[in-house]
């Protein structure tokens, strides 16, 4: 085979000039992004029931909402967690070349439809339908080499002064802060006080 190219050398030259031409052609028309799309699409459904363990907020939440999404238009498979903290989150993955928003949105419907079967204390804190990636694009560390402010007020500092900041920026989904919990409060209801007034913990919540 090697032997006709060498003894046929117009031959050779018309391979490869088409060889070229083809080449050349090919790179003019491949689309070039400088972050090409290579996760699928995702969507994030987040709800929380205060109170509940996992078993209840699987039961509760997250089958009901699982069997609403399940074949929503596009949609490759989905995946679910539900922690005893009362958090439901719910990972819905799409079809390379789907449009996000339009993803969402079609979720969102979906959910819409689950809201009859939820608990009335998931409907009040709401449940939250928004596009993600799988894998986060950027981190930041903060510190402080002050003594007086602890890994809590730069937690706090974050979510005040940078998070809101971030996420006006075109482009950005979500943003996450890692580290301790915000600032909170636990308080103590006295049952006497309760009876007394007719009152039940969620009137005080």
């Amino acid at each position: 085979m090697l032997k006709k190219f060498i003894e046929r050398p117009v031959l050779s030259t018309v391979i490869s000039i088409l060889i070229t031409i083809i080449g050349i052609l090919g790179l003019t028309s491949l689309p070039i992004e400088q972050y090409p799309e290579i996760a699928p699409p995702t969507v994030q459904v987040q709800a929380v029931y205060t109170g509940a363990n996992a078993e209840t907020v699987l039961n509760s939440v997250v089958i009901p909402l699982e069997e609403e999404i399940n074949g929503v238009e596009g949609m490759t498979y989905m995946t679910s967690t539900a922690s005893n903290d009362g958090a439901a989150n719910i990972s819905v993955y799409f079809e390379l070349g789907t449009d996000p928003d339009i993803a969402a949105v079609n979720v969102q419907n979906r959910v819409a439809k689950a809201n009859s079967k939820l608990p009335q204390a998931v409907l009040q804190t709401g449940v939250t339908t928004q596009k993600s990636q799988n894998s986060a694009l950027m981190f930041f560390s903060l510190f402080s080499d002050n003594d007086n402010y602890d890994e809590t007020f730069v937690e706090n500092y974050a979510r005040i002064n940078l998070v809101p900041q971030l996420q006006r920026i075109k482009g950005v989904g979500q943003v996450t802060v890692f580290g301790s919990k915000d600032y909170s409060m636990r308080i103590w209801i006295k049952p006497e006080k309760m009876a007394a007034y007719n009152l039940m913990p969620s009137d005080i919540q």
